[in-house]
């Protein structure tokens, strides 16, 4: 299922003074809060990473950066506060996950 958060993500190409193109990826814009629909919570325990909560609950380890969208968080390091609670989001696609609910 791993699928890269930049998937979506269209391509620019900015011209250099020295006329050289340099091709690079447009902004990515995050989901606004509550758009994802939430699958579970889950608690995080002492120890645990991020990569490693998205393989148990996701399914893909890849697709830790599904995690800090849903919880709005900039760092992975603010995802493994152990006793936090996670939302752990419906994937995009999967039937119900466009309504936020």
């Amino acid at each position: 299922m791993s699928v890269s958060r930049y998937a979506n993500v269209g391509t620019a190409v900015w011209t250099a003074p020295s006329g050289r193109n340099v091709p690079y990826l447009r902004r990515r814009l995050l989901p606004a809060p509550g758009s994802l629909a939430t699958l579970r919570t889950h608690e995080v325990r002492l120890g645990e990473r991020v990569d490693t909560i998205a393989a148990a609950e996701i399914g893909d380890a890849e697709m830790s950066w599904l995690l800090a969208d849903a919880n709005l968080a900039m760092r992975p390091t603010e995802l493994a506060r152990p006793g936090g609670i996670l939302v752990i989001p419906l994937p995009a696609g999967v039937p119900g996950a466009a309504s936020g609910q």
